[in-house]
């Protein structure tokens, strides 16, 4: 049979679990922001690249024909 204080206690979590769990939550939102900036900034060199290749074959093609 659980008192008063027992039933108290196992409802609210510690402040050490608290701070655990925002410190969980912090890390997991800065590996998610680094995934999400990482794959914006590779679509982003992807373009690049592609665009540097159109421009070198337009610049032959101008320069030859």
């Amino acid at each position: 049979m659980q008192t008063e204080v027992e039933a108290t206690s196992s409802r609210h979590p510690s402040v050490l679990r608290k701070a655990l769990a925002g410190v969980v939550l912090i890390v997991a939102v800065a590996l998610i922001l680094k995934l999400v900036i990482g794959f914006v900034i590779a679509i982003f060199w992807t373009i690049v690249a592609v665009a540097l290749v159109i421009a070198v074959l337009w610049a032959i093609k101008t320069i030859v024909w």
